[in-house]
């Protein structure tokens, strides 16, 4: 069997890297070829994403791959929600705006008066959280109304990446499917909300369905003949798309910055029951739902980390683990979902100020400080597996746990003591693996999506932990 070759360009909230895959034989191998930094850059009192930086990162990955032999496929994955605004005649309206600044709180009470929030959930599906491409983009409408008439369209992270590289502007439907903007009853843009919110229809891009071929890689990019493919272009989509799984039974959890835990449907749940739980209709490979709940996830632990590293005390996350490992446990738990840990911040003192207003033991040490964390989140994958089994009727005995959380066997082993339930890890580049083996289905190597799970399965090993008593 001949081989072919992709690369994935994944786009992160801390840093974006340049996968290369090799598809031969039934199985599918990983190199790292670049990987860079992509935190947000304070401009004023705004934090932006510096994309044209990302840009060449990515166009730097792809001439080194491209010197190691044949690209057969590119395609880029993101984050959600965050977009860019562009016109004929500048690619870059203005930097994009980074889901973690502020403005998007001041649009979201006001989108509300203009259209109440259940109507926009039986609508969207999307569980209204402030970051949401709705809410920025009317606060662009309200606050920069002259440099939305300067735009012809937006284009979401990834999207704008595959323009720059193919020419080819359009909505990929996993992406376009996260900003509560599109209808996964219609699939299309929601006319009654860009009606009612008073944003410009030109700005709307046509959306295509995840793995649409968009066409031969532009010269300048120096990838030969290679196709850009719009595969899932959110992260997440792309990640479930290679949960390794079998039959039914069975939950997902993306576990990395963001926690999101969830099931595929093969329609969307806009009842009262999902919003009154904030649950969100994501779509993603051959057009089914990704019903899940979002959760802010090691997020916590990352930013207790950055104010430990403030202080002078520079641990890894390995070590941060260990000495949670040797802390007493379940002394103190508290709620992630608390609006207060999803904002940079001291987080060890936002950790310490919750358990003291719940009336609970401070942690002591940073070892209780990062259990207390790590307990709180497979508390959550608790609350959040039971949910979903309501709100579904599904009976679920397994969680498949893919992305950089899967590596952290504490975590990992709390998730399987606190769910009750069977805790299948791996594999940790699940995002880069759904890219690149889409890449492969949507230019006729792998015929359909079990054939793409069962590739999955012989190529990369998982762990599983058991709950204890």
């Amino acid at each position: 069997m001949t081989s072919s070759t992709y690369l994935a360009c994944d786009l992160g909230a801390e840093s974006g890297r340049v996968m290369r895959g090799v598809l031969a034989g039934g199985k599918l191998t990983l190199e790292e070829i670049h990987r860079f930094p992509t935190g947000g850059i304070a401009i004023g009192d705004s934090l932006r994403w510096d994309l044209p930086r990302i840009l060449e990162e990515l166009r730097l990955g792809i001439r080194k791959a491209a010197a190691l032999g044949r690209i057969d496929g590119i395609s880029t994955d993101s984050w959600g929600v965050d977009y860019v605004l562009l016109n004929s005649l500048d690619p870059v309206l203005s930097l994009p705006y980074h889901y973690r600044d502020k403005r998007g709180d001041n649009a979201f009470q006001r989108v509300f008066l203009l259209m109440p929030r259940d109507q926009i959930y039986r609508e969207t599906g999307i569980q209204s959280m402030p970051f949401n491409t709705l809410f920025q983009l009317q606060w662009d409408a309200s606050r920069r109304p002259g440099l939305l008439a300067q735009a012809d369209r937006f284009l979401l992270i990834a999207d704008w990446c595959n323009w720059a590289f193919s020419g080819v502007g359009v909505a990929e439907e996993s992406l376009a499917s996260t900003g509560q903007l599109y209808s996964p009853h219609t699939r299309q843009w929601s006319a009654e909300i860009i009606r009612k919110v008073g944003l410009p229809e030109r700005l709307f891009p046509q959306v295509v369905p995840s793995g649409t071929v968009l066409g031969p890689a532009l010269p300048e990019l120096g990838a030969g003949d290679a196709q850009v493919v719009a595969t899932c272009s959110h992260d997440t989509g792309a990640a479930v798309a290679a949960v390794p799984a079998e039959g039914e039974g069975w939950a997902y959890l993306s576990c990395g910055t963001w926690s999101l835990i969830g099931v595929e449907e093969p329609e969307p749940n806009c009842t009262k029951e999902a919003l009154a739980e904030n649950y969100t209709n994501e779509l993603g490979l051959g057009g089914s739902v990704r019903f899940l709940k979002n959760i802010v996830g090691l997020w916590i632990v990352q930013e207790c980390r950055r104010a430990w590293q403030a202080a002078g005390q520079d641990l890894s996350y390995d070590e941060l683990t260990r000495l949670a490992s040797e802390a007493k446990p379940m002394v103190s738990l508290i709620d992630p979902a608390d609006p207060r840990f999803a904002s940079p911040g001291d987080m060890p003192q936002k950790i310490a100020a919750y358990c003291r207003e719940t009336k609970q033991p401070v942690p002591e040490s940073i070892g209780a400080t990062v259990r207390c964390a790590l307990e709180s989140l497979a508390a959550s994958y608790r609350r959040g597996l039971d949910t979903l089994e309501r709100l579904t009727g599904q009976k679920l005995s397994r969680l498949h746990v893919v992305g950089g959380g899967s590596k952290n066997r504490l975590l990992m082993q709390l998730a399987a003591d606190a769910t009750g339930r069977q805790v299948i890890c791996g594999p940790v580049e699940a995002t880069a693996i759904g890219n690149l083996l889409i890449q492969a289905l949507a230019l006729g190597k792998i015929k359909d999506h079990a054939e793409l799970r069962a590739i999955v399965r012989a190529s990369f090993p998982v762990e599983t932990f058991n709950p204890r008593k």
